[in-house]
């Protein structure tokens, strides 16, 4: 069919998982070559672009988004093991492996964020820490001396994470340095990260505080956080696809029947309630940040996916969440050859609402933004692990 053709049109297909990998290839090249530039020309640096076409100026001026970034060093973590298992490149012997870009973003990130990895935003940080720890994992693997780097932002990170997550509100992490909201988006990364990182009695604390103050009673889903105002604890009831993902990641972590058990019924939860009525398509939640919240989610559903521990039942669920949503991604996309006139290889460019071909939501001449295509990308790698 059409590469721009409506999924809607279309039945969904489950594909092989060698042909997962071929696309979450495709996607890898796609912003790599697309997005991924030098900071201020120094070599040796990778950044990606916030948008493209970019003016020069705002790229180096304008906002860069520290948590995009994080992401993107999380999906070329994930091409980066797929190159460790076939030994081969996901963009040619003669460019970069995943892993050795990887590297170069982290080291980027610094110096664009003013030599400094610390930032106002604890979530943000959060992302990083998770990020850096699966590539000091890949470095290990593959003897790559940038692990003690990797290990240096985690130290630093985590004395920002040990300040944020107090007793105030009776506990969780607060949003940012202003202190003045404890919230899911920074409270299940961290605890994620501090379960990773054999700090498991923090880790549970946070996640107990999840299940005490934000699980939604009757959906079974987490809301976004308790906001502190005029000295009272104000619930922000908006419920958001991206949180339930670290929230399942540190439950399966953590492990032990109950949090196992919260697990399947999240898995559950998220089938029922996040997805477009109908299909098991996770929907999406437009451009800027919003642009990543579908596959943070289908990022920790292919954990649960190929977790023995959890019932069948939430396993096959999990599954067909992440297969039915790279597939829409998939069958949304489009080819962009305007985006690399007079080079080899056509990019994809893909639509941030996976049941929206991408002819309509980024039709020629438009703006594409990284953070929705780093969104298909992680799909895409998602789908590849199953």
């Amino acid at each position: 069919m059409p590469a721009d053709t409506s999924p809607a049109e279309q039945p969904l297909s489950f594909t092989d998982r060698k042909e997962w990998a071929a696309r979450a290839n495709q996607a890898a090249r796609s912003v790599t070559r697309i997005f991924g530039r030098r900071l201020l020309f120094l070599p040796g640096t990778h950044i990606g672009a916030v948008s493209i076409p970019t003016k020069t100026a705002r790229s180096v001026f304008g906002p860069w988004h520290y948590w995009w970034q994080a992401h993107y060093v999380d999906c070329l973590v994930d091409a980066g093991r797929r190159e460790l298992s076939t030994q081969t490149k996901f963009d040619g012997d003669s460019r970069p492996s995943a892993g050795r870009l990887a590297s170069r973003l982290v080291t980027t990130i610094r110096l664009r964020n003013l030599f400094r990895f610390e930032n106002h935003f604890y979530d943000d940080m959060a992302w990083l820490a998770l990020s850096t720890l699966r590539l000091e994992k890949l470095a290990e693997e593959t003897r790559n001396p940038g692990r003690r780097r990797n290990a240096y932002v985690r130290r630093k990170l985590t004395l920002q994470f040990d300040s944020a997550s107090t007793d105030d509100l009776g506990g969780g992490t607060f949003w940012s340095t202003t202190r003045d909201f404890k919230n899911t988006p920074a409270t299940a990364p961290v605890a994620l990260y501090f379960a990773r990182t054999d700090h498991r009695e923090r880790a549970q604390s946070l996640v107990n505080w999840l299940n005490s103050r934000l699980l939604h009673p009757q959906r079974g889903v987490y809301q976004d956080g308790l906001r502190i105002r005029n000295g009272e604890a104000v619930l922000e009831e908006a419920i958001y696809t991206y949180n339930q993902g670290p929230v399942l990641g540190a439950l399966l972590e953590l492990g032990g029947e109950e949090n196992l058990e919260r697990a399947a019924h999240l898995v559950e939860a998220v089938s029922r309630e996040l997805t477009v009525p109908g299909t098991h398509v996770i929907h999406g939640d437009g451009t800027g940040d919003g642009g990543l919240f579908a596959g943070i989610l289908v990022r920790y559903l292919a954990l649960s996916a190929t977790d023995e521990r959890l019932p069948p039942a939430a396993r096959e669920t999990a599954r067909a969440l992440v297969h039915a949503t790279a597939e829409a991604f998939w069958l949304s996309r489009r080819e962009a050859p305007e985006l690399m006139p007079g080079k080899s290889g056509t990019p994809l460019v893909f639509s941030p609402n996976p049941l929206r071909p991408a002819s309509e939501t980024y039709p020629v001449g438009a703006a594409v933004e990284l953070s929705t295509q780093l969104q298909a990308w992680m799909t895409l790698e998602a789908a590849a692990t199953l």
